[in-house]
C-alpha cells in the first residue's frame, strides 16, 4: 500500500544531494516511517525494562520461551556467490579517499560504515551516500587538496568495471533519529534511511550483478530487532522491485543480550542473513553498561588485558561459530584495530605478529573471515585464514560440536586475569577526551596511539571509569580511582591538547570535548551512548 506519510528534507543543500535525496527515496523513508517507527520506539522501550530485569536479577539467561528454536533442525536460506568467500573484511568510513583505499586493499568485503566510524553530520550522511552510490559503479574518484589522485585499481575491478570488493555498508543504530529529514513534522529513524537512501540508489543495480544489497546491522538486542529488520528489509524489496530475500544481512553480536539469542536472532532473520560477526568491542561495552551498578564481580581490567583468550570472550566466540555454522550461517571475527606506521619497523613488527596470532586463532576456531581496519593488515589476515581455508572459501562444514556454552560462561567476568592500573585509568581519559575532541570535529574513525579508535572502544573508556568509580575500585597500587582523580587526569590531558592546538576552533572542539567527556563518564546517570548528547549540536 502507498504511504499517505511525506517525507520532507531540512538539512542544508548537499554536495549531489540531488541524486540520494530523490522523490523516491523520500517516499520510502517515509513509508518505512509510517509502518515502522512506532514499533522501533517499543523496542527501545523494552530495551530499558529488559535491563532494569538483569539488573535486579544480576545475570540473564536463555530464555526457555525460545527453547524450540534453539533446538531446531532448520538452516538459514543459502547466500548469493558473492558472500561465500569473506575470509577478510576491511573496515571504514565513507569518506571518499578511504573508500578508494578500502577497496583496493585486496579485502573479500568492505563494511562501508555510517554507523560508529562516521559522525552524523548532514555532509557525512549524505555525501557519503554518493560516495557509495560511485563505489558501488566503480566510478569512484578523489583529488586531494594537494593535488594527489586516488582512483580505484585495475586490480580492484572485475570485469565489467565494478569493484571486486563486496560493499556491505553499516546503517546507523537503532538509537539514532535522523532529525534534518522529517516525517509529517518528527525525526526519522536514522538506520532506517540509511537504508532507505541506499535501497533507492543501488539496490537494482546490485542485484543485477548478484552483488548485493547486503548490510552490516549494529548494536541488535533481541531476536524482537531482528524481526523488525526483517520487515523493513522485505517491504524495502518490495517497493524497489527485487525478489523477497535478496538483502542479506549480517548481525554484529554486540551486546551481551544478543549473546543470549543467536539462535533466535539468526531464524527472525533466516531469509534475509548471511551470518553474525564477533563485535568484541561494542561487546564489551554493552557488558559493562549492563551489569555497570552489580558489583566488583562485572569490573573488568585494563582494557589491554581483556583479549579474546579471555574466560568469558572466549566462550563468546565459540558458541558464535557453533551457533552460526549449526544454522548454515557464517561467522566472521573481530576487528585488528592496530595501525602501521611505516617509520617504526620495530613497533609494527611487534604488532603485526599479536594480529597473526589473533587472526590464527579465529580461523581454527572456525571462523569463516575476520576485520582489520587498515589496508596493510589485510595481507596478515589473509594468510592465516589461507593457511587453514586452503582452497575451500569458508569453514562452514566445521561445527564445533565440542562448544558447551553456558549462561554461566558468557558470564564469568570475575574469572578475567588482570588489573587495573594508574596507566589504564589515564589511558582511558586520554583516549575518550581525543575521541570525542575529533567526532565533534566530523571524524568518527581516528588512530590514537597506534590504534584505530571508534565510538565503540571511546564507549569502553568511559564506561569503564564510570563503573570504576562507583564500585570504589583501587588501581594496582591501591590508588583509590574517584571523580577528583579523574577530573585532575582530564585537565592535564585538556592542558595538553590546548597547548598543541593551532586555532580557537580547535581550542573550542577540545574544550566541547572535555565538558561532554564529564557528561558521559561522571554524571550520576549512565548515558546510554555517549554518540546520543555528542549529536544533540550537529548540524
Amino acid at each position: 500500500m502507498p504511504t499517505t506519510a511525506t517525507a520532507t528534507v531540512i538539512g542544508p543543500a548537499v554536495e549531489r544531494g540531488d541524486e540520494i535525496l530523490t522523490p523516491q527515496a523520500l517516499e520510502l523513508i517515509a513509508l518505512l516511517d509510517e509502518r515502522f517507527h512506532a514499533r522501533r520506539d517499543e523496542l527501545l522501550a523494552a530495551r530499558v525494562t529488559r535491563r532494569a530485569e538483569i539488573a535486579a536479577a544480576g545475570r540473564i539467561d536463555f530464555d526457555p520461551a525460545t527453547a524450540d528454536i534453539r533446538a531446531g533442525e532448520w538452516t538459514v536460506d543459502p547466500v548469493p556467490p558473492a558472500l561465500i568467500d569473506r575470509r577478510v573484511e576491511i573496515t571504514g568510513p565513507t569518506e571518499r579517499k578511504m573508500a578508494i583505499n578500502a577497496l583496493n586493499a585486496g579485502a573479500k568485503v568492505w563494511l562501508a560504515d555510517l554507523e560508529d566510524a562516521n559522525t552524523p553530520h548532514w555532509e557525512n550522511v549524505i555525501g557519503g551516500q554518493v560516495n557509495l552510490a560511485d563505489a558501488v559503479r566503480g566510478t569512484i574518484a578523489f583529488t586531494s587538496p594537494e593535488g594527489k589522485e586516488y582512483a580505484l585499481a585495475e586490480d580492484a575491478l572485475l570485469h565489467d568495471g565494478t569493484p571486486a570488493t563486496v560493499i556491505v555498508p553499516r546503517p546507523r543504530g537503532w538509537h539514532f533519529e535522523e532529525t534534518r529529514i522529517l516525517v509529517d513534522g518528527h525525526p526519522t529513524v536514522a538506520g532506517m534511511v540509511d537504508v532507505a537512501l541506499f535501497m533507492v540508489r543501488n539496490a537494482q543495480v546490485l542485484t543485477a550483478s548478484g552483488r548485493g544489497p547486503f548490510f552490516y546491522l549494529p548494536k541488535t538486542q533481541s531476536r524482537h530487532e531482528a524481526a523488525l529488520w526483517d520487515d523493513i528489509f522485505t517491504a524495502c524489496e518490495d517497493f524497489v522491485g527485487i525478489p523477497h530475500g535478496t538483502v542479506k544481512a549480517t548481525v554484529l553480536i554486540e551486546t551481551i543480550t544478543a549473546a543470549f539469542e543467536m539462535d533466535e536472532i539468526l531464524h527472525a532473520l533466516r531469509h534475509h542473513i548471511a551470518g553474525l560477526n564477533a563485535g568484541r568491542w561494542d561487546y564489551l561495552f554493552s557488558l559493562i553498561k549492563t551489569f555497570r551498578d552489580a558489583g566488583p564481580a562485572f569490573v573488568l581490567p585494563d582494557r589491554a588485558d581483556v583479549t579474546m583468550t579471555v574466560p568469558f570472550m572466549r566462550a563468546y566466540t565459540e558458541l558464535l561459530v557453533q551457533t552460526c555454522h549449526k544454522r548454515g550461517a557464517f561467522a566472521i571475527g573481530g576487528m585488528a584495530a592496530f595501525i602501521p606506521d611505516r617509520r617504526d619497523e620495530e613497533r609494527n613488527a611487534l604488532a603485526l605478529g599479536k594480529v597473526k596470532e589473533d587472526k590464527e586463532r579465529e580461523a581454527a576456531a572456525g571462523y569463516d573471515g575476520s576485520w582489520v581496519a587498515h589496508p596493510d593488515l589485510v595481507p596478515t589476515a589473509k594468510a592465516a585464514f589461507d593457511a587453514v581455508l586452503g582452497d575451500q572459501p569458508n569453514q562452514l562444514g566445521k561445527q564445533r560440536p565440542d562448544v558447551n556454552v553456558t549462561a554461566e560462561d558468557l558470564l564469568a567476568v570475575d574469572q578475567t586475569p588482570g588489573t587495573v592500573t594508574a596507566e589504564g585509568v589515564r589511558h582511558n581519559v586520554a583516549i575518550g577526551l581525543r575521541y570525542l575532541e575529533a567526532w565533534i570535529g566530523g571524524r568518527g574513525a581516528v588512530v590514537i596511539f597506534g590504534l584505530m579508535e571508534d565510538a565503540a572502544t571511546a564507549e569502553i573508556s568511559r564506561s569503564q571509569l564510570w563503573q570504576w568509580i562507583r564500585n570504589a575500585t583501587t588501581t594496582d597500587d591501591g590508588t583509590p580511582i574517584t571523580e577528583a582523580s579523574v577530573i585532575a587526569l582530564l585537565d592535564t590531558e585538556e592542558a595538553a591538547l590546548l597547548d598543541a592546538a593551532s586555532g580557537d576552533d580547535d581550542k573550542d572542539r577540545i574544550r566541547r570535548a572535555r565538558t561532554l567527556f564529564e557528561q558521559v563518564a561522571l554524571a550520576d546517570d549512565f548515558e546510554d551512548f555517549l554518540t546520543l548528547p555528542a549529536s544533540r549540536d550537529l548540524d
